[in-house]
């Protein structure tokens, strides 16, 4: 089996986890090790001597042979570019803008100190909302990409809250409950 792990590692015929393995295997093995070692320079020998029996081309064939050709190497290399133009221009293409529409959050929480805002469209990272005088209501405005989008409020730094005035609404999976509001534009 290990003549035929090597012959596999020497013909690159192992996939990157078979290598790994391989090269483990030689490091703790000192007789695998020079089993690998020894069909290494076997095959060098034999490449060696594949490549001093090659035939030989007369230096007139070797031109014509060279010339054939010539004429595709410009249109091999237009062919690369313009393929590698295409796939640049498809990869880095910027990203079209999307409109966003405005929406205003607003809930009454006259006992709060502090109200946040936290939903898909932040991440679900906090926003913290403005107090509107001392009316008792918190407020901000946000700019929304189309689409639906869950969030609920945090009231104090801790409790969570659906909005009140958005029937919509599913359990997320801690239990709590968020508001689904849909952006159309």
């Amino acid at each position: 089996m290990s003549d035929h792990l090597i012959s596999m590692y020497i013909d690159d015929e192992l996939d990157l986890d078979e290598k790994i393995a391989f090269v483990e295997s030689v490091h703790r093995d000192e007789g695998y090790k020079n089993d690998a070692v020894g069909l290494l320079q076997q095959e060098k020998l034999i490449c060696a001597d594949v490549v001093a029996h090659l035939p030989r081309l007369s230096l007139r064939e070797q031109r014509k042979s060279r010339h054939a050709f010539n004429w595709l190497r410009p249109l091999a290399a237009a062919t690369a570019a313009l393929a590698a133009a295409a796939v640049f221009l498809f990869l880095f293409r910027p990203a079209p803008e999307q409109p966003l529409q405005p929406f205003r959050f607003v809930i009454y929480q006259p006992d709060a100190s502090q109200v946040e805002l936290v939903g898909s469209f932040s991440g679900w990272g906090r926003i913290p909302l403005k107090s509107a005088g001392g009316s008792g209501y918190w407020e901000i405005t946000v700019d929304l990409p189309e689409g639906d989008h869950r969030f609920s409020y945090i009231i104090e730094g801790s409790r969570r809250l659906a909005d009140p005035t958005i029937g919509v609404r599913e359990t997320d999976d801690f239990g709590g409950e968020n508001s689904i509001l849909s952006v159309r534009l």
